[in-house]
């Protein structure tokens, strides 16, 4: 059973297929490398956005990269939400986590990718989101039900698309300088507006409505060497970035595309 965040969450879909699976989880990162199904596992979220608790990704970070591993079997065979489970989550990091599900919705919604299954997820997640940061007060009733129906709405509609390019930049940052991966996704989105117009737009609505504070002017700290990682971590997810602009992403992608995006955090 996994009972918490995205994180672990995560760790007890990929506990669940490796009590089956031979060797080092490593080995296994990315998609239909398991071979056998795992036991019978169980999702509890106690807080609300990943969409952990029903995609079908145990994201890892190994020892060179972080990524997923992807199959069917790495679903949950049962969830429980219940919104009170989340009634004493501190607001900014109600905010960060509920912006995941606003990211990657995004995200699925405007890739290639995507099929109309996504598309009805996403508008729907999205939907819940500007109902839940936009138009409500945290305390009204149903507040932290909508939220919890969003993220799993934002989660299935990665079963049907993808992420991009917010989520490959916070990848990178998440690896090299350890950052939670939903205040990564917050820091890299309010960047990102060249990529994501009237969605950016919309999200620095929502933290100004909401009073979060989302820091700048990091980049100022990272040397080359720190960017170059970065850079690299990110690079190397070509799914995110066929799903972000086509097969032919190298064509308009490189890394010192990716470290200027890093730069203006």
């Amino acid at each position: 059973m996994g009972i918490g965040g995205g994180n672990v969450m995560d760790v007890a879909k990929a506990l669940s297929l490796m009590f089956t699976n031979e060797g080092s989880s490593v080995q296994y990162q990315g998609l239909n490398l398991i071979k056998k199904p795992g036991i019978y596992h169980c999702g509890v979220p106690t807080i609300s956005g990943t969409g952990a608790e029903v995609s079908m990704t145990a994201v890892l970070t190994g020892p060179v990269k972080k990524l997923g591993l992807k199959c069917d079997w790495t679903v949950f065979d049962q969830i429980v939400l219940d919104p009170d489970l989340i009634a004493t989550v501190p607001n900014d990091q109600w905010f960060y986590t509920g912006m995941d599900t606003y990211i990657h919705s995004v995200e699925a919604i405007t890739g290639t990718k995507k099929n109309t299954f996504a598309e009805a997820y996403s508008e729907k997640s999205l939907e819940l989101c500007r109902e839940v940061y936009l138009k409500r007060e945290r305390s009204e009733p149903k507040s932290d039900e909508l939220l919890m129906v969003a993220s799993y709405m934002g989660g299935l509609s990665l079963t049907y698309s993808e992420v991009g390019v917010c989520h490959a930049l916070s990848y990178g940052l998440g690896k090299v300088l350890e950052m939670h991966h939903c205040f990564a996704n917050c820091v890299a989105f309010n960047q990102l507006e060249d990529v994501y117009g009237e969605y950016v737009q919309e999200f620095k609505h929502m933290v100004k409505e909401r009073g979060i504070h989302i820091p700048a002017n990091l980049a100022k700290d990272w040397d080359e060497a720190t960017l170059d990682a970065m850079a690299e971590v990110a690079y190397n997810l070509p799914h995110m970035w066929d799903h972000a602009f086509g097969p032919d992403w190298q064509k308009v992608l490189d890394r010192e595309r990716i470290k200027g995006w890093y730069r203006r955090m």
